[in-house]
């Protein structure tokens, strides 16, 4: 005998950080396999400690976290974890940030300013990823911060088929929220075959620092309109979008996002707002005292579970949107 040979059987493993632990598990549940068991605690002095409660030598790893607040401590665990399971001889690790964190400072927008996004990326490298997964990027330029396979996965399909199901496409309106999202307005029109309109909008001269007109560049009137967005953090301009779509004649306003960030004053916001329906993705945990009546949520575990199943197949993640990237 020649040597000793050894099974070359890939091996999955699922792990959970503490944020959003609902979530891992409907993954899990979708992918018929369990969550490896880990103990995670902070220390009186909010250190953070990790341990596997299993071997994971040898495993295709995959590290699953919601960046909620608060962001830096969901941030340090997962980057606790991934240094775990380098340490302990993972074969490969991938991080599964649903919603990536601090996406939003991905360049310099004036001087000293940091790019934090990239700074973020390079902690993931530095602790031991090889790969990275997430959702609807803020920018499409994060995936190059990342020295490794980045999987950007979209929700469109998800929220899409929901709003082709119940609502008549044909006499709707896409409308992008400000002009710097009118590259996702356009695939959001392309998708339903709808029309496109945006909000543009200007300062008025006589208030400082105010905007104060809103500019909606399309027809809207009598139309549904469809408000689309990558996230809704304070809500501030969306709610102020659907206002203004509702002064130029709109029937009615939708909105769409696939991150419910929420913060501060959103809920009361949206809650009062000139919307008939909110829908978003489950890629930020929403407790149960942060929901109204005009919130739908729908998963997006479904789309990760067959994300995680073509990367460690070693399939292609691409075929899940039809060969687009």
């Amino acid at each position: 005998m020649s040597g000793v040979k050894k099974p070359n059987d890939k091996h999955l493993m699922l792990f959970s950080g503490r944020a959003y632990p609902e979530l891992a598990d409907e993954v899990a549940t979708l992918m018929g396999v369990d969550l490896v068991p880990t103990r995670a605690l902070n220390y009186a002095n909010s250190e953070t400690y990790v341990r596997f409660e299993e071997s994971v030598r040898g495993s295709d790893a995959f590290v699953i976290q919601s960046h909620a607040a608060p962001v830096n401590e969901w941030v340090m665990e997962q980057l606790i974890m991934v240094d775990a399971l380098k340490r302990a001889s993972a074969k490969r690790i991938t991080v599964v940030a649903p919603f990536y964190p601090y996406a939003r400072q991905d360049k310099k927008h004036r001087g000293r300013e940091p790019i934090s996004a990239r700074l973020i990326a390079d902690l993931f490298k530095t602790a031991g990823a090889n790969r990275l997964m997430s959702v609807d990027l803020h920018a499409a330029q994060i995936q190059g911060f990342f020295n490794g396979p980045v999987d950007h996965l979209w929700a469109l399909p998800t929220l899409a088929d929901y709003i082709t199901a119940k609502y008549d496409t044909s006499t709707m309106t896409v409308v992008s929220p400000d002009a710097g999202r009118v590259r996702v307005a356009d695939m959001w029109s392309d998708r339903l075959h709808s029309a496109l309109a945006i909000i543009h909008k200007r300062r008025d001269p006589d208030v400082a620092n105010k905007v104060a007109v809103h500019e909606v560049v399309g027809d809207v009137e009598g139309k549904v309109c469809l408000l689309v967005d990558d996230m809704i953090d304070t809500a501030g301009t969306i709610c102020q979008a659907a206002e203004a779509l509702m002064s130029r004649g709109a029937a009615k306003v939708i909105g769409a996002a696939t991150h419910p960030v929420l913060s501060g004053p959103a809920i009361e916001r949206l809650r009062n707002s000139a919307f008939e329906e909110v829908i978003v993705t489950n890629t930020l945990p929403i407790p149960p005292e942060r929901r109204f009546d005009k919130l739908t949520v729908l998963s997006i575990a479904p789309l990760l579970a067959r994300a995680i199943h073509e990367v460690f197949e070693d399939g292609s993640v691409t075929s899940l949107f039809g060969g687009q990237s």
